[in-house]
């Protein structure tokens, strides 16, 4: 088992780099941005923050974008938001299913090892590369506050980062899933079905009839503007975060290990 683990952290390590690189250096970047347009932030916050609907989606009537924690939020928690969500899904839908495509399940389950295992080998695989994709963002992001010598909201911060990482869980539990019942790598669908999520929130916060069912997407509780802002704590969805990524953890490992695969 820790050799097919290895073996996958190898594969899987190039699609790591670029993906946390891009989305943290982004964010970064993003964030020294703030120093040189802070005048004309101070200019559009009012304008922004009365926007209606489009302000209450973005977070911009609770926060103000001419404070860097303001414009961290509107800004690198969507950039953070959805990078990480596409990361995840690539990452995860592929990571059964490639062995069909590839033509190399046969080679694969000679082995003296079982499906149960190759199966733990591949989602650790996925965890462990979340878990340091979020580090590496983090990091990055902390980094820009020191810089600007600007005051880092530690607490607000790390609960961004931890629910950004269940969420991304989530998000790779569906994937794992779809994974385990095809024998083709849908990368197209995993990207496709993370931006469905991130767009169902959007608009979820602008259409009021929507708002009470908001839960059942992942990103209702990774909202950046509510967590700078100390919301309350949705504890509903965060729950059913957890089940959900529960969920498709198991049905992978229990649908993968009885039908027939391909060589």
């Amino acid at each position: 088992m820790r050799h097919i683990l290895a073996k996958e952290l190898k594969l899987n390590l190039k699609s790591f780099l670029i993906w946390s690189l891009s989305v943290g250096l982004l964010g970064l970047a993003c964030i020294l941005l703030y120093q040189s347009m802070q005048g004309e932030m101070k200019e559009m916050a009012d304008a922004f923050s009365n926007m209606g609907a489009f302000s209450d989606a973005f977070g911009m009537s609770t926060l103000s974008i001419a404070t860097l924690k303001g414009y961290f939020a509107t800004e690198v928690g969507t950039v953070h938001g959805l990078g990480g969500g596409m990361f995840a899904a690539i990452l995860a839908i592929g990571m059964l299913s490639k062995e069909e495509e590839g033509h190399s399940g046969e080679f694969l389950f000679s082995l003296p090892v079982s499906r149960t295992k190759v199966i733990i080998a591949k989602g650790l695989c996925v965890a462990i590369y979340l878990v340091l994709f979020t580090l590496v963002c983090g990091i990055l992001y902390v980094s820009g506050f020191a810089y600007l010598g600007e005051e880092i909201p530690a607490a607000q911060l790390a609960t961004f980062m931890g629910r950004q990482m269940l969420m991304n869980f989530e998000v790779a539990g569906i994937c794992f899933a779809i994974s385990s019942l095809s024998w083709k790598n849908r990368m197209g669908a995993g990207i496709a079905l993370a931006m469905l999520f991130y767009f169902y929130d959007v608009i979820g916060r602008v259409v009021p009839d929507l708002k009470d069912y908001l839960f059942v997407g992942p990103y209702s509780y990774v909202n950046a503007a509510e967590i700078f802002t100390d919301a309350d704590t949705p504890v509903k969805a965060i729950i059913l975060g957890i089940s959900v990524t529960v969920c498709g953890v198991v049905f992978a490992f229990y649908y993968y290990n009885k039908r027939d695969l391909a060589g």
